[in-house]
């Protein structure tokens, strides 16, 4: 009798670790209708788990701390932080952990979407993230990183964020769709090879 030799397919699974120095979470509303204001979020941390043979299975996880909120106006980061706005002391994160991720590939310049749950002060909805690879590297310390860039559009109200106030001239002080823009830099933790 022959001896029967299986073969299999082993495929790649690194995990990589948001590098808070090198990333971006920014977002934006209009303002009085006329301008759009602009804030970020300085308390970043999370990881990615990348496939590399099929990166429609990588994962991604963050977390944002959102007293960490800064829209370069001490008054203003004071109402946004309190029970109008992300109340932080009831709701001290905003999470996004990806469901599905899809059309990507590992080349720089690739263009994808992320699909996952959105929470803001305990109210969780699904978001899509359009992506997009940056690029990989070595960097002089000997590590490996990559970089990624998204956008996404959310309506505030659906995580409880309604306070608004109507204008004598028609329309609201804060518009309700608020516009996200992210430049992520990941540093490669460890690689496991399954199969």
């Amino acid at each position: 009798m022959e001896d029967q030799v299986s073969t299999q397919t082993q495929t790649t699974r690194t995990t990589w670790t948001i590098d808070p120095a090198h990333t971006q979470v920014e977002f934006s509303a209009r303002h009085m209708m006329i301008t759009r204001v602009r804030g970020r979020f300085a308390g970043v941390e999370g990881q990615l788990i990348i496939d590399e043979e099929r990166p429609e299975a990588s994962e991604v996880e963050v977390r944002i701390a959102t007293a960490s909120i800064d829209t370069r106006s001490e008054d203003r980061d004071a109402h946004l932080r309190s029970e109008d706005f992300l109340h932080v002391d009831e709701h001290p994160e905003i999470t996004f952990r990806s469901k599905r991720i899809e059309g990507a590939h590992l080349e720089t310049g690739d263009t994808f979407r992320v699909v996952g749950d959105l929470t803001i002060r305990g109210e969780t909805r699904e978001v899509v993230l359009q992506a997009q690879v940056e690029g990989t590297g070595q960097d002089p310390w000997g590590g490996r990183r990559a970089g990624f860039s998204a956008t996404a559009e959310v309506d505030r109200r659906d995580f409880g964020l309604t306070w608004n106030q109507a204008l004598e001239t028609g329309g609201v002080l804060v518009s309700n769709s608020i516009a996200i823009e992210l430049q992520v830099q990941v540093v490669q933790r460890s690689a496991e090879h399954e199969g």
